[in-house]
C-alpha cells in the first residue's frame, strides 16, 4: 500500500487555543486531581481549580514583567512540576514556550535563546543560571532570568499582584488555533538546530485525535501518567497536554535513577517511556533471576509470555495447556514485573526507536502492552500509533486520525495532517526543503501494509552502501544488537566498505554484574575486558541475534567493542538519545581502519 488515512476524530477549535483547556477542567472538574507534586516524599494532588489558579498567578507576573502576545520565552529545566504550571502560564500570557535541554552546552543555549529571539528565561538550577549569565551579553533580547530553585514561581506571582484577572483572561485568549504554542528545536544530529514552529492547532490536533483513539486508556479520574522523559522533547510535551485534554493525572519524575521507587509510589494507570527503559527492565529481572539461580525459570516464562501474546494473533487464540503455564507464571514471574512498572498499568507507549517483536510479544504477554508508535518534532510527536484494541507488534501503528501518510517512490515516508509544524523559524530555506505541496518529507524509510500499519526501515541519510553495492539500512539490525543486556550502544559502519562492521559500547550497569558472573573483578576497567574472549563471546551472540534480522549480505561480519561510553557529555548523542553518526565516525576513525585492516 502506498498511502493510508483515517478519518478525524477530533476538531480543532478555529478560535481556541490550549488555554481553553484549563479553564474548561476547572469549570467541569474542579475537583478532580489534574496533576500530582511530591513534597517532603509524598506526593500530593493539584485540582483543576487549583491549577488554574496557579496558572494564573505565574502569567500575571510575565505580565507584569512585560512580556506581550508573541514574545518567546524559554524554559530550561528537567521534568518537574514547574515546568507544566510554567508552560500552561506563559501561554496565558499570549508567549510562546521555546524548551531548552537541562543538559545543553553554553553554545547550544546561546543559539536557541539567540535564534528564537527569547525576551525571558525561567531556568531550574544555580547551574543553569550560570550558563545562561555566561553568554547574556550576547543575548540584547534576553530581560528577564528567573530561576525555579530560587522561587521564580513564587516571584512571579508576587509580582503580577497588580495584574488584574480580566487582563490574564484577556490575554489567555488573544492566541487561536494557528498561532505558534512552541518553538521546539531538534536535537540536531549534524548542524545547528532547527526551531520547528508547532501552533496551538499542532497540539490540538494531534492530542485531541490520541486522546480519542486512545480512550479507555484516559478515563477522566481513574488513569494517571508519571512523565519522566524530558519536557523539552516534544514527546514529553505530546503527554502533557494530551493528560490536561483528557483529565486525567500527570505526575512529575526529575530523577530517572530512582524511577522504580517513583513507580511504585505513583502507581500510573498508563507509562510512557523509549524502548531502553523496557530493555532494562526486562535485563535486570534476568540478570537478578539468573544471580539467584532461577534463570531457567525466568527464560522459561518469558518463552511463555510471547508464546502467549503470539496466539492471542491466531483465530483459536492460546489453548488450554499454554494458558495453564502462562497462569502459573503470572503468579510467579508475570505479577512482579507489573509491579516494577507500578503495578497497576495495563498499557503503556513507546516511541523514539523500534521496541523489537520478541519484547513486544513479552510485555503483551506478561499483560503489559506496549503501543509501539512513531513521530519527529516536525509532526508534534506521534504521527502513527497502535490503538491499545488492535495491536500490530512489530509496526508503529496506523495513521494519527485526521492525517495521510504516504510512501513515496524512494520508499520515503511522507506526512500530511493539521498536526504538523508550519514551519522552521527564520529558515525559509530548509522549510521550503522540508515540506512541498502540504507534504513534510520525514526522511525515514518505511512500508505500510494492506491494514494502513507503517513499518520504519531506516533513515535515507544514514543508508549505507557497501564496495559490493548492497544497500544497508542501519536500524533494523542495531536495535536488535542493542538489545542484548551487555549492550549499550551499536553503530554499523560500512559505507564504501567490502562488509559491514559494526562498532559496540558496553553497557555500565550490567557490564560489573556480567564480570562477577564470570569470575571477573567487578571493577575490571572496560579497556581490559574489551579484548576478554568470554566477553567477546556474549557480544558474538548479540550480534549474531541481530544478523538473524537481516540478509547475508546485510549482516554484520566484524565488530569492535569500544573502551568508552557514547554520551551527550561525550558528544556521541543527541539529548534524545539518537546517535550523531557523523561525529562517532570522526572520532573513531582509528577503530574502524583497525576493523577493516584486521581482515
Amino acid at each position: 500500500m502506498r498511502e493510508f488515512s483515517l478519518p478525524a476524530l477530533y476538531e480543532v477549535p478555529a478560535d481556541g487555543n490550549l488555554t481553553d483547556l484549563i479553564r474548561r477542567n476547572a469549570a467541569q472538574h474542579p475537583d478532580v486531581p489534574v496533576l500530582a507534586r511530591k513534597r517532603d516524599g509524598v506526593w500530593q494532588d493539584v485540582t483543576a481549580r487549583q491549577f488554574l489558579a496557579e496558572v494564573r498567578a505565574a502569567a500575571k507576573g510575565l505580565i507584569a514583567s512585560g512580556v506581550e502576545p508573541g514574545d518567546r520565552v524559554a524554559l530550561m529545566s528537567r521534568t518537574r512540576y514547574e515546568w507544566t504550571l510554567l508552560d500552561f502560564a506563559i501561554w496565558s500570557a499570549g508567549a510562546i514556550t521555546v524548551p531548552v535541554y537541562e543538559t545543553s552546552s553554553a553554545e547550544q543555549v546561546e543559539w536557541i535563546l539567540g535564534d528564537s529571539g527569547a525576551v525571558a528565561c525561567v531556568v531550574e538550577t544555580t547551574v543553569h543560571e550560570e550558563l545562561v549569565e555566561s553568554v547574556r551579553e550576547r543575548l540584547p533580547r534576553l530581560k528577564h532570568l528567573w530561576r525555579i530553585d530560587a522561587g521564580a514561581v513564587e516571584t512571579l506571582g508576587s509580582s503580577g499582584s497588580d495584574v488584574s484577572d480580566a487582563e490574564v483572561e484577556e490575554r489567555s485568549t488573544v492566541a487561536d488555533a494557528d498561532t505558534p504554542a512552541t518553538i521546539v528545536y531538534t536535537s540536531g544530529t549534524t548542524g545547528r538546530p532547527k526551531g520547528c514552529v508547532l501552533t496551538h492547532r499542532s497540539f490540538f490536533a494531534e492530542c485531541g485525535n490520541v486522546v480519542a483513539r486512545l480512550t479507555p486508556l484516559f478515563r477522566t479520574g481513574e488513569s494517571s501518567v508519571l512523565l519522566f522523559l524530558p519536557l523539552a522533547h516534544v514527546l514529553g510535551r505530546l503527554v502533557e497536554v494530551a493528560c490536561v485534554m483528557a483529565p486525567i493525572k500527570l505526575g512529575h519524575v526529575s530523577d530517572v535513577k530512582n524511577l522504580t521507587d517513583e513507580l511504585a509510589s505513583f502507581k500510573p494507570t498508563l507509562v510512557l517511556s523509549v524502548p531502553r527503559v523496557f530493555e532494562k527492565v526486562y535485563n535486570s529481572a534476568r540478570a537478578q533471576a539468573g544471580s539467584g539461580g532461577k534463570e531457567k525459570i525466568f527464560d522459561k516464562a518469558a518463552d511463555t509470555a510471547i508464546e502467549y501474546s503470539k496466539a492471542l494473533d491466531t483465530p483459536g487464540g492460546p489453548g488450554f495447556p499454554l494458558r495453564l503455564r502462562h497462569k502459573v507464571f503470572d503468579r510467579l514471574v508475570y505479577g512482579k514485573l507489573r509491579n516494577v512498572l507500578g503495578g497497576r498499568a495495563t498499557h503503556a507507549i513507546s516511541g523514539g526507536a523500534p521496541l523489537g517483536e520478541r519484547l513486544g510479544h513479552f510485555y503483551r504477554g506478561i499483560g503489559f502492552t506496549v503501543l509501539e508508535g512513531y513521530g519527529l518534532t516536525e509532526s508534534c510527536a506521534a504521527t502513527a500509533f497502535n490503538p491499545w484494541d488492535r495491536t500490530k507488534i512489530g509496526t508503529v501503528g496506523q495513521p494519527l486520525p485526521g492525517s495521510v501518510v504516504r510512501i513515496a517512490d524512494d520508499g520515503e515516508v511522507l506526512l500530511h495532517g493539521e498536526h504538523l509544524f508550519t514551519g522552521y523559524w527564520n529558515n525559509e530555506r530548509a522549510t521550503a526543503e522540508a515540506l512541498e505541496d502540504g507534504w513534510f518529507h520525514t526522511g525515514d524509510i518505511g512500508t505500510l501494509d494492506e491494514d494502513g500499519y507503517l513499518t520504519i526501515t531506516g533513515r535515507k541519510k544514514e543508508i549505507i552502501v557497501t564496495a559490493g553495492g548492497k544497500n544497508v539500512a542501519p536500524a533494523v539490525i542495531e536495535d536488535r544488537i542493542r538489545a542484548h543486556a551487555l549492550i549499550a550502544e551499536c553503530m554499523v559502519v560500512g559505507d564504501g566498505r567490502p562488509f559491514v562492521g559494526a562498532l559496540i559500547t558496553l553497557d555500565e550497569e550490567f557490564l560489573p554484574r556480567w564480570a562477577e558472573q564470570h569470575g571477573k573483578s567487578a571493577d575490571t576497567p572496560v579497556a581490559e575486558l574489551r579484548s576478554d574472549p568470554e566477553l567477546l563471546a556474549e557480544v558474538q551472540q548479540a550480534v549474531d541475534d541481530g544478523n538473524a534480522a537481516v540478509s547475508h549480505a546485510e549482516a554484520v561480519k566484524k565488530f569492535r567493542v569500544l573502551p568508552t561510553q557514547f554520551s551527550e557529555e561525550s558528544g556521541h548523542l543527541t539529548p534524545s538519545l539518537k546517535l550523531k553518526r557523523n561525529v562517532v565516525l570522526r572520532d573513531f576513525a582509528d577503530e574502524i581502519e583497525a576493523l577493516y585492516a584486521s581482515r
